[in-house]
């Protein structure tokens, strides 16, 4: 029986496999969340990775109906106030706060759960509802 790869070629494409997912993977977790600090600001990094995750999961089981929620985020510390701009992908934050970050994690989230498509129709769908309901006086007359 003749084997189509040497033993060799299989090890190294093995190899280049391997190689290939761990680039894949440092790329997606660095392309989803980076942090930026202004000043002295410190954070815990592990805890703002554990967190992100966190609260992905917890929009995922409320509200993703088994759609994989994983915002692309920028958290700035240091900001001149604690918010989330959605528009940017960003939260914005005066000090490291655990809770405002997961917050924003989820305000972020949102726009994951819903494609343009989708977000379109049900704005649709509230506009012609909103025309097709009549206000008690226009009905009585």
């Amino acid at each position: 029986m003749q084997h189509m790869f040497s033993r060799v070629e299989l090890t190294n494409a093995a190899r280049l496999t391997v190689i290939a997912l761990l680039l894949t993977v440092a790329g997606w977790g660095q392309s989803l969340l980076s942090v930026q600090a202004k000043g002295n600001q410190r954070w815990p990094g592990d805890e703002v990775d554990k967190l992100y995750l966190s609260a992905c999961q917890a929009l995922q089981m409320e509200f993703g109906d088994g759609r994989l929620v994983r915002p692309q985020i920028t958290l700035i510390l240091g900001a001149d106030k604690d918010e989330a701009v959605v528009a940017k992908g960003e939260i914005r934050l005066v000090k490291w706060d655990p809770y405002r970050f997961a917050e924003g994690v989820v305000i972020l989230g949102f726009e994951d759960l819903m494609s343009t498509h989708e977000r379109l129709l049900v704005a649709k769908r509230a506009v012609n509802l909103a025309d097709s309901t009549m206000e008690v006086k226009t009905s009585r007359k």
